[in-house]
Order: C-alpha cells, then structure tokens, then sequence
C-alpha cells in the first residue's frame, strides 16, 4: 500500500527542506568554476580550520572547485567556520515565518552535528549534503533515518515518529492540501507504523524503513526531483 498526503511530506521534507539551507548559504546559485587564486580553502580569520580539500573530495561527490564555491557560501554565512544551534534555526524559521520551525530546525541540526559537539562544522555540512543531494536512494534514505532515531538506538519509535510528525506540522503542516486537523499527526503516525513495521513489534528498523520507502514510487519519484540541485 503506498504512503500519502502527510506520510510522504515526512519522509521527502528531509531532504527537500536541506535545499532552504542551500539558498540560505549561497550554494544553490551555480558554481564557480574560476580558478581561485588560493590553491586550498581559504583559511585565514577562522575559529575552525577545515580538512584539506584532497581528504573531504575523497569522502564526497564534489570536485575540489565545487568543496571552495561550497566553503566561500559557508563561511559568508559563517565567519568563524562553525554554526551553532541557534543560528542554524534562525535560517529556517527566515523561511517559515508564519510557522515554527524550531523543533524541526533542532532534529535536523542534530543529523547533521555528527560529533554531537553542539556545532556543525563545514565538514559535517558537506558530508550531509554530498548524501542528500548526489549519495545513493539508499544512502539518502539511510540519513533520513538517523534523522527520525532521535535517540540513535537504531530504531524508530512511536515517540519518535510522533516528535517528528509534529514538527513537520508546526513548520508548515496549515499549508498543506488537504490541511490536516490537529490530531493528524497521531493518525499519520499510526499509518506509518501499520506500513512500516512489518514485524509488529513495536518498532522500525532501518532495513524496514528503506524498504517500505523504495517500494513506494510517489517517494522515489518525489526524491528524484532533489537531485543534481548543485
């Protein structure tokens, strides 16, 4: 049975809203691919002082000039090479200003503060984004899901569900169509559950996850759309 309305906005909103981030940085316009006149990340009056770029072209899919356009976007934004908490919901909530997007903002950073450090670093950044926008439906499916493991036992629960259904309502639920009530998310979450677990024991695993989501074709053809964005 395929996922609807508020069930696939659940699954593809992490993907797609990573592209509010993208515009916020810069980094949707198109690359330059002028010769910079530094041979490696601009590094000077920065708090962090990012990987060569030989090490993160080599754990990517940018080219080294896509690593400096994505860097000089990040540090525009970023001065001191790290992006706290609160800065990271002020982009969001730009986007969203007759919604709340602090909890969903909050659940998205921590996917990508990868060290839990209460920062994101650019590498963390890029890494996400190489995942998102040019890794594999399986990869990218794989990060939806350490998204949705609040806790990061390896499981999805119920709770967990909830909390992330809720804030996907909270930031734009009212402007979806058909708008949903205020009890939907509950309803969406069972959904979900009823889909998903396929073993009927309480929880989803990442394997049941990815497998109800590439057997679902509004979800693989709405997840297509998000690629080749840089």
């Amino acid at each position: 049975m395929a996922l609807e309305g508020m069930e696939i906005i659940a699954i593809i909103v992490v993907i797609g809203l990573c592209i509010v981030v993208l515009k916020q940085f810069g980094i949707c316009d198109p690359l330059s691919l002028e010769d910079s006149s530094d041979s490696d990340l601009e590094l000077s009056m920065v708090r962090h002082q990012p990987e060569g770029l030989e090490q993160l072209q080599a754990q990517t899919q940018f080219t080294r000039k896509e690593l400096q356009s994505l860097y000089r976007g990040f540090k525009n934004e970023c001065p001191s090479g790290l992006v706290d908490e609160e800065t990271f919901k002020s982009i969001y909530s730009q986007f969203f200003p007759q919604g709340d997007a602090t909890t969903y903002a909050h659940f998205l950073f921590n996917a990508f503060d990868m060290d839990r450090n209460g920062s994101i670093r650019f590498e963390d950044f890029v890494l996400g984004l190489s995942v998102l926008l040019r890794g594999s439906v399986t990869e990218k499916l794989r990060w939806a899901f350490n998204l949705y493991d609040i806790n990061k036992d390896g499981y999805i629960t119920k709770e967990e569900m909830m909390a992330i259904m809720t804030s996907i309502y909270d930031m734009m639920g009212r402007y979806t169509l058909p708008s949903v009530r205020d009890d939907s998310p509950g309803e969406h979450v069972e959904k979900f559950f009823q889909k998903m677990d396929r073993n009927r024991d309480g929880v989803v695993t990442i394997d049941e996850f990815i497998e109800t989501c590439q057997k679902d074709e509004n979800i693989m053809a709405s997840m297509q759309l998000f690629e080749n964005v840089i």
